[in-house]
């Protein structure tokens, strides 16, 4: 199975998922929406308005500021993969609840093992402090951070939500010029990659091999 039959199949069980009661109210779920094999997996909170009416992450306003960025740095949407912590809309977008959240992460954690991003850019606070609790967005966002989560090792990047960018023009330009960060992380994160691949293995000496 390819990987993007593998999002699929992942995309179906969360069409019929039933673990938490967010099912009941929501109009469309939200798996996610992207390249199958991105180099970027952008995580938000969870689905809103628009999103729980289209069955498409991102699609509102937000998602046009999103569109917008990523063109700055030579990207269209088909070329990430865009999700959120939660695949069903929250009632009236409060946050998500543990419960929900529990029920949710094996998804997401699925999705990053198939897509296997070079990073993970989280959208807001919520989103960032899923992966990284007890910070602030304020000190943390563009900054590169690599984590352990879910025993998985990953390369996070933290930005402000666009919803907050809409709000005041500081965040705005704070986004943007996070924004503009990104390709160079990702020839960084190659070029260290292709590093650790290039290092010798290490030699292992045991006591008897020194006499």
């Amino acid at each position: 199975m390819d990987k993007t039959k593998e999002l699929q199949e992942i995309a179906t069980r969360i069409k019929n998922c039933q673990l938490c009661p967010l099912y009941q109210q929501a109009t469309n779920f939200v798996a996610g929406q992207g390249n199958s094999s991105a180099q970027i997996v952008f995580v938000g909170e969870a689905p809103g308005y628009w999103e729980d009416q289209k069955g498409v992450p991102f699609c509102g306003a937000s998602g046009n500021l999103l569109d917008k960025l990523l063109k700055e740095i030579n990207l269209e949407r088909n070329q990430v993969f865009i999700t959120n912590i939660l695949k069903h809309r929250p009632p009236n977008n409060r946050d998500p609840q543990p419960p929900e959240i529990k029920a949710c992460t094996p998804y997401l954690k699925e999705q990053l093992l198939i897509i296997e991003p070079k990073i993970i850019i989280t959208l807001g606070r919520f989103a960032m402090n899923y992966f990284i609790p007890n910070v602030y967005i304020s000190k943390t966002h563009g900054q590169l951070k690599r984590i352990s989560w879910q025993n998985l090792k990953l390369s996070l990047y933290p930005l402000y939500h666009p919803a907050a960018a809409f709000r005041r023009g500081e965040v705005m330009s704070q986004l943007r010029g996070d924004f503009l960060k990104i390709p160079q992380i990702i020839k960084d994160s190659e070029a260290q990659e292709k590093e650790e691949e290039n290092k010798p293995p290490e030699v292992k000496t045991t006591q008897e091999s020194l006499f």
